[in-house]
């Protein structure tokens, strides 16, 4: 897909799932209002060349067929990414034993330019999470701008090198569309731990 095509696709997208640009949180991340979320556009629409923490190139839509929650950071965070990654972690935590192997998590760089595969290694393994079912990805700038769009996620970089950017846990169902929202750290997440018990084959519930 040609750059131009890619970018008009994430930003139709957005458009399609928010119905406009979501509520700017910095590194407060106080929680704003969010547009419902959308039930028939897939984030995997996003051709989206990323390379995970084991340096192996994959798609935006590896885990297709899993329930999966997305999010972004970047490794050098020491205020709200360690938070947002320990919300996704107690997430995982409260699913029932029966849920929990099925879900994905997958966490995109903000910070493409320093958030090497061996930096990103080292905070899954710094944060000690399923690599088997976690992968921690980056790309290209503007793919990551591309992924913000359609996730809704806002950021800035500032001039010491860290960045402003909004806290976003997203769930997306087994094809990429987006099921629900946490936006804020520390947030309630009642829904999305509903959609997420909901997503099991019959013949397991």
């Amino acid at each position: 897909m040609r750059r131009g095509s890619v970018a008009t696709s994430a930003a139709l997208l957005l458009v399609a799932c928010y119905g406009g640009a979501p509520a700017w949180a910095q590194h407060v991340h106080q929680p704003a209002p969010g547009a419902a979320p959308p039930r028939s556009h897939s984030i995997y629409e996003v051709s989206a060349a990323l390379v995970d923490q084991k340096g192996q190139p994959v798609n935006l839509d590896l885990f297709r067929g899993h329930p999966v929650i997305i999010s972004m950071l970047y490794a050098s965070c020491r205020e709200a990414c360690p938070l947002l990654l320990a919300d996704i972690k107690r997430i995982e935590m409260e699913l029932p034993q029966q849920v929990r192997p099925n879900l994905r998590v997958v966490l995109v760089s903000l910070d493409p330019e320093r958030d090497t595969p061996e930096i990103l290694q080292a905070l899954a393994r710094a944060h000690r999470v399923d690599e088997s079912r976690w992968r921690l990805v980056s790309g290209s700038d503007e793919t990551v701008r591309e992924i913000a769009a359609v996730l809704g996620i806002k950021y800035r970089r500032l001039p010491d090198g860290s960045f402003n950017h909004s806290s976003v846990i997203t769930l997306l169902d087994r094809s990429g569309v987006i099921q629900s929202r946490v936006e804020g750290i520390g947030q309630p997440h009642a829904d999305l731990l509903r959609r997420l018990r909901a997503s099991r084959p019959e013949s397991e519930r």
